[in-house]
């Protein structure tokens, strides 16, 4: 089963100004803008949104409120996972509680389990549950990769509808798309080669960057699975400067301070997350230069699409 195609956004949490409470009425202006302009999917609760820093209460109530909100008008992906398998099921049976439509569930950090591990932990948490299942493949955040032979045993599970896959590793990408079935979907973490995995058989993106241009990215996504690819190759590249500099340090860093420099403020990082440094905040307002945001739409996008 696929859940979407095109392009999701992983949300970011906006906090109040010193950082000690979630800024509601923000997130509620941020998913509002979102679905207006074109997304296909929202996830709450994931990297972008320092779900590490978040209490348990505080990721709880993200999911609600956003569930909430959304009120069925695009499905809402919970991020759901941790290194501990027993809180990794108490959360994502609360998010199927509220109402998510799947969970997004990270490989598990610092443990750096086996391949045998990986299914156990996946294997768990799927017949405890009773909500569609997306893996999460981050080997730069976590440690431990998924292999291939593993996301096709996990495929095999009925609830287990999919991957986003962060690796950039592309021989892999290629055998886990040559493994798996056209029903399992295959979704980019990395916005910067969006094109390659689509071209790979998959499904979509679950993006950094449309947090600042989602218009943008549905319609890259959107061109390319309606058989433009032509257009979509050429938008992958003119966002690139941009997507770059979302990436200069760690995210979500660069795209929490781009946010702030179009007006749409989202708070502090959390500890142990800080600022980014002036040279980051220079590139991000260069790359942010290109565009003209006062519309939704960037002129990139515009001659593009008249072309």
């Amino acid at each position: 089963m696929v859940l979407f195609t095109g392009a999701a956004t992983a949300l970011l949490t906006p906090f109040t100004d010193n950082g000690a409470l979630v800024d509601y009425d923000i997130l509620s202006q941020q998913i509002n803008w979102q679905i207006e302009q074109g997304i296909d999917a929202l996830v709450i609760a994931g990297t972008t949104g320092e779900t590490p820093a978040l209490t348990k209460v505080e990721h709880k109530a993200l999911i609600e409120f956003t569930v909430r909100t959304v009120s069925g008008r695009v499905p809402v992906i919970a991020g759901t996972g941790s290194n501990n398998t027993v809180e990794t099921i108490e959360m994502t049976r609360y998010a199927h509680f509220v109402g998510a439509d799947a969970a997004l569930i990270v490989n598990p950090y610092y443990n750096k389990p086996t391949q045998t591990g990986l299914i156990a932990h996946y294997t768990a948490i799927h017949d405890a549950t009773d909500i569609l299942i997306i893996l999460y493949n981050v080997p730069s955040r976590t440690g431990a990769n998924i292999d291939p032979q593993t996301v096709y045993a996990l495929s095999k599970l009925p609830r287990i509808i999919g991957i986003k896959e962060a690796s950039n590793n592309f021989s892999q990408i290629t055998e886990i798309a040559r493994l798996i079935s056209p029903d399992f979907a295959l979704y980019s973490g990395n916005d910067d080669t969006i094109i390659p995995l689509l071209s790979l058989g998959g499904h979509g993106v679950i993006s950094v960057a449309s947090n600042i241009i989602p218009a943008e990215i549905h319609e890259l996504t959107t061109a390319y699975l309606s058989g433009k690819g032509s257009l979509a190759l050429q938008m992958q590249l003119k966002f690139k400067p941009l997507i770059d500099a979302l990436f200069m340090e760690t995210n979500p860093g660069p795209v929490k301070y781009a946010s702030h420099l179009l007006g749409r403020d989202h708070g502090p990082l959390r500890l142990p997350m800080v600022a980014v440094d002036n040279h980051t905040r220079a590139a991000l307002a260069e790359a942010l230069g290109e565009y003209n945001f006062t519309k939704g739409w960037s002129n990139h996008l515009k001659n593009l699409l008249c072309s």
